[in-house]
């Protein structure tokens, strides 16, 4: 039940709304002094109120009310009308306590947000960049709905950037759980460092400053990936690496050490959250984009040897995780002083395979689990020509590609953490299985379902333009835009003939081509706004500017492929594993059967397959699909039969 209490109000509660309110009450008595924090249950206190037994580190405050719930729960089961108006005349007697949460309609926070109007012991303030609260409608006719309507919750419009709204925000707060952060998959620093480095220091100094007592921060594992090395049951006396997979993680870490050294700063205790790949209901990035991956057929392949493991969390355990800190720092004595300080792994303790998790997942809605292997020093390579690809042609409508090196170093590295901290110093552990959230998962997203897909030609883009980024470059290739795609292809014949084909040398060739690009520009920037009626598109300076965040990216690149290559040489050198020989060998031949090519030769093969190949591929999909799984399957059962084979020769 809840209430909004007022001196004027009359309220009406049946039996079971009584005993209901008088267990949250239980809970904000102990949380004020009755003693004992986190260490004991409700069941426990209210033993021990029936049996007259204070519990340990007593306030006065408290012990007020352990007399008063004591009386409470004896008249509480004669049902009398006695015990609802004690029960209302002791709600009116509590001050209200409030707790906000960045972030608010984020998939993590909205959970959290429910599990704390649930329990009842904080009015909630939810903030968030939007204007608005916009509820759906299960939220409208749910908890959330009911908290806004009744005044137990709030919304407040907040951008962490600016100081002033996060003091305004924070008027009147007890705690404040902080779970904004920017999309992870927009790999834009200074984005990620306005908001989670710079945004989490104005929430720092505003707590200090309004006197708030607890910061929980929500972090991530990935402040301690550097995107190379796997990480395998990890605890948190793991380091900060020197360098991170990318933008996202690396200012979470400083967000992290940020909230840690706040600590103990104006009695505020705070302490860092780092679940592990949360997934559940309400989520908008991996279940979507899992599924929209096997409607496009590309969910068929499994980067890597598809054996690295992985630790998943239900996202209702990452919103308990929450409160079991929160709760651990309220507590008095040793409890909250382990508690506070800290950074904590949060998993559902139930680490898989990472592709056994993704098949468990498509199965659940009625699609084929991965089977094609894709090696990843295959698929880097192409990672990081679409990266490159990209950076050239982004601004010319290209789309953020789904295959990038810091995702494919996610996908095929083992990461899996220690809850051990976290199980002791804050008292969690899983309310909801890996199993079972899986089916909560699967059930919340009956639109996803494959037999709920018309069977009609698929609407948007091909697999083909989505392989191509679905812009300009798809739209030539793909012979979208007939006069674009000639215009093109006549330039790249006109390079051909010049630079190609001439036998000038490559300082000849490299001084022409900067000899014809000088003349266009110069030519270019003489041009008027309009000519012949059509209008002239100027070129910004900042066009040919190479980014600081550009050239990081670049050399992050660079040095992970070295590393790449660095690690598979050594393996090599230890002489075990055939199988990665092989690889390399067969790698290798193919390397040398390409540069037996001439340039010329490589150009036009290259020229011809681009605007053929995509096109065909796009009116025959299904067709060239079927051949390639039976060939990449056959091919994996030969190798497979050719590798064991001479394993057994060499053993004899």
């Amino acid at each position: 039940m809840i209430i909004k209490l007022g001196a004027s109000k009359t309220i009406y509660a049946g039996r079971n709304e009584i005993q209901t309110t008088v267990l949250n009450f239980v809970i904000v008595a102990v949380s004020r002094g009755i003693g004992g924090g986190f260490a004991y249950d409700i069941d426990t206190v209210k033993q021990r109120i029936r049996r007259n037994v204070l519990l340990p580190n007593a306030t006065k405050r408290g012990c007020f009310a352990f007399r008063f719930l004591r009386w409470a729960l004896v008249i509480e089961r004669s049902k009398g009308v006695k015990a609802r108006r004690l029960t209302l005349l002791w709600a009116m007697a509590v001050e209200e306590r409030w707790c906000l949460v960045t972030g608010g309609r984020g998939f993590a926070a909205r959970h959290l947000v429910e599990m704390l109007i649930r329990d009842n012991m904080y009015s909630v303030r939810i903030a968030d960049l939007g204007g608005t609260i916009d509820l759906e409608p299960a939220e409208q006719l749910g908890l959330l709905g009911q908290a806004l309507h009744s005044g137990r919750a709030q919304y407040v419009s907040l951008d962490l950037r600016n100081k002033a709204q996060v003091l305004k925000a924070l008027e009147g707060v007890e705690v404040v759980f902080h779970m904004a952060a920017p999309n992870s998959s927009i790999n834009n620093y200074q984005l990620h460092y306005s908001v989670n480095v710079e945004g989490t220091k104005n929430v720092i100094d505003a707590c200090v400053e309004m006197n708030v007592k607890r910061l929980v921060y929500t972090s991530s594992p990935s402040v301690v990936f550097d995107g190379i090395h796997g990480i395998h049951n990890g605890n948190e006396s793991l380091p900060y690496p020197p360098s991170l997979n990318d933008h996202y993680s690396a200012t979470k870490a400083e967000g992290e050490k940020l909230v840690i050294k706040s600590n103990g700063t104006n009695g505020l205790l705070t302490c860092c959250i780092r679940p592990s790949s949360i997934f559940g209901p309400g989520d908008r990035l991996l279940v979507p984009s899992l599924v929209d991956a096997a409607r496009a057929g590309k969910s068929k392949f499994v980067i890597g040897d598809g054996n690295n493991i992985f630790d998943f969390t239900y996202v209702e355990n990452v919103a308990h995780a929450h409160i079991c800190a929160e709760r651990a720092l309220a507590s008095e004595g040793s409890v909250s002083e382990k508690a506070a300080g800290e950074a904590y792994f949060i998993t559902n303790m139930e680490p898989m395979k990472f592709w056994e998790f993704m098949s468990l997942i498509l199965e659940g809605f009625g699609y084929e689990r991965p089977k094609v292997k894709i090696p990843t020093f295959v698929a880097m390579p192409i990672a990081h020509l679409i990266e490159w690809i990209f950076r050239l042609l982004g601004p010319y409508g290209m789309k953020v590609p789904q295959l990038t090196p810091s995702r494919i170093r996610i996908l095929t590295c083992t990461r899996s953490f220690d809850c051990s901290k976290a199980k002791d110093r804050l008292g969690y552990a899983p309310i909801v299985t890996l199993q079972e959230g899986l089916r909560r998962t699967v059930e919340s997203y009956p639109h996803l379902r494959a037999e709920n897909q018309p069977k009609i030609k698929r609407e948007g883009p091909s697999k083909a333009s989505m392989y191509l980024g679905s812009g300009r470059v798809a739209d030539t290739l793909l012979w979208k835009d007939k006069k674009q795609t000639f215009t093109v292809l006549l330039v790249l014949i006109a390079i051909y003939f010049n630079f190609i084909a001439s036998k000038d040398t490559i300082i000849t060739a490299l001084t022409k081509l900067l000899l014809f690009t000088s003349i266009f520009l110069f030519i270019h920037g003489l041009l008027p706004a309009k000519v012949l009626g059509y209008t002239v598109e100027k070129m910004p300076k900042s066009w040919f500017h190479l980014s600081e965040d550009m050239s990081h990216q670049i050399a992050l690149s660079v040095a992970s492929s070295w590393n790449f290559v660095v690690n598979v040489l050594k393996s090599v050198a230890e002489g075990n594993n055939w199988e990665l020989f092989f690889k390399v060998v067969f790698s290798l031949f193919i390397l040398s059967f390409l540069g037996a090519f001439s340039l010329q030769n490589l150009y036009t093969i290259g020229l011809t397959l681009a605007f053929i190949a995509f096109y065909v591929y796009e009116r025959k999909e299904e067709d060239i699909d079927g051949i390639f799984i039976k060939t990449s399957s056959f091919g994996c059962k030969l190798k497979s039969d050719f590798t064991s084979k001479f394993l057994a020769s060499k053993i004899d």
